[in-house]
């Protein structure tokens, strides 16, 4: 085994090796916020005013004074406070104000008692249980300080950060302009969806499955197609690529064995180091520098390019588009309910389905075979079982780690 997988580098020291080259970009533009959904955050967002920006009642009820409720007499109604319209008048001595849900809290209050702990007798209200001083009142700043950070640097803006900006009343917000990306596949045996196959061809998976992974991460991607096994092709292919976009993506020719016009190619233009990672699926790898892009190659086998992408590719352009954070969810361990065939050498990644058992507690299936041509098995996973480089295979009821799916590869 030792043969087989001495030379190989792990996944942790690519993606290292990776991270440490790159620098994030700085172009940015500033956008309305309802354009500027899925995209980064260019600098932090500062709040203008404070939140709630008054003291306001948290419940449906009366505003009292402390002095007014220990005397335990009825008091009399003197007004309304509603949201949008609060109480200004004269408020006597030994009386309370109706106030509603986010309404302003009246000069003097000192407690809001909820409706359902009084009881309305004629025009009195008479208190049935024990007052706190600051209770049911929200103060103003409690949620947000003005002048406060909101949102750092390297945010994705979506469901839950632009409906706050707009709570506070920004209107626009300075983005980071998205990364362009250009995608092709190479080979003579790739034909395009929808068109006929002549012998020995099959489907361009790859480059599709590719395109929707970028646009799902907010990439402006440039899809230069299949670029057939011809020198002058591919050289035209790289030019054009790396001319117009910041980082160039290829699917297939990074492994031993296929046609050596792309290796070629990466030499002639560019920096580029052609890895064989401790991991499977997707041992080939291709990553480095062109004139003007990043490159980085995908394994051929669709399963193996998905992972690569995945694990390598996503972590790269969310450090190069400036995001802050982890790019991939954190692992936990669960227990396996199958039998999970692997030999010792490589960190294996299997597509698994994490569940709840009828006991009510988490475990993970295998979706079947695990084949690196078996395409057919992500659209039925939720996770990765990541089984260790040295590990063998893997009975009913051990602990295994797993790494639950993102947004990249959710629905």
């Amino acid at each position: 085994m030792e043969a087989f997988t001495s030379g190989l580098i792990s996944l942790d020291d690519a993606l290292s090796t990776m991270l440490s080259r790159i620098t994030p970009m700085n172009e940015s533009d500033v956008l309305p916020l309802p354009q500027a959904a899925g995209r980064i955050s260019a600098s932090p967002v500062i709040s203008p005013m404070a939140v709630p920006p008054f003291d306001n009642s948290a419940m449906d009820g009366y505003a009292v004074r402390m002095v007014d409720v220990q005397s335990g007499t009825p008091l009399p109604v003197a007004g309304k406070a509603f949201a949008g319209s609060p109480f200004c008048g004269e408020w006597p001595t030994g009386s309370c104000i109706r106030i509603m849900t986010g309404a302003p809290i009246p000069t003097g209050c000192e407690a809001v008692v909820m409706q359902e702990q009084t009881e309305l007798q004629g025009d009195e209200v008479v208190i049935t249980a024990g007052v706190n001083a600051g209770q049911n009142i929200r103060r103003a700043g409690e949620d947000i300080h003005q002048g406060s950070e909101v949102l750092s640097a390297g945010v994705r803006l979506g469901a839950a950060e632009l409906p706050l900006l707009a709570s506070l009343g920004i209107a626009s917000v300075q983005v980071l302009r998205p990364l362009r990306v250009a995608i092709f596949s190479t080979g003579d045996e790739l034909q395009s969806p929808g068109q006929p196959l002549a012998a020995g061809q099959i489907y361009d998976t790859n480059r599709f499955a590719v395109h929707l992974m970028l646009n799902k991460l907010g990439c402006e991607v440039i899809d230069l197609g299949i670029i057939r096994d011809d020198r002058d092709a591919l050289r035209a292919a790289f030019n054009e690529a790396d001319a117009r976009a910041d980082v160039v993506i290829s699917s297939g020719g990074v492994s031993v064995g296929e046609a050596d016009y792309t290796k070629q190619m990466l030499e002639e233009l560019g920096e580029v180091s052609f890895w064989k990672l401790a991991i499977k699926p997707g041992k080939p790898f291709a990553f480095g520098r062109l004139k003007n892009s990043w490159f980085c190659g995908l394994p051929g086998n669709p399963v193996s390019a998905m992972l690569t992408f995945y694990q390598l590719v996503q972590p790269l352009l969310a450090k190069l588009n400036g995001q802050s954070g982890p790019a991939l969810p954190p692992r936990q361990r669960v227990r396996c309910a199958d039998v999970l065939k692997k030999s010792p050498g490589r960190l294996d990644f299997q597509r698994g389905v994490l569940l709840r058992n009828p006991q009510g507690e988490l475990e993970v299936k295998s979706t079947g075979h695990q084949g690196s041509h078996v395409f057919s098995s992500w659209h039925q996973a939720n996770c990765f079982i990541v089984l260790e480089r040295e590990r063998g295979s893997v009975q009913p009821g051990e602990w295994v780690e797993i790494e639950p799916f993102n947004a990249l590869l959710e629905g």
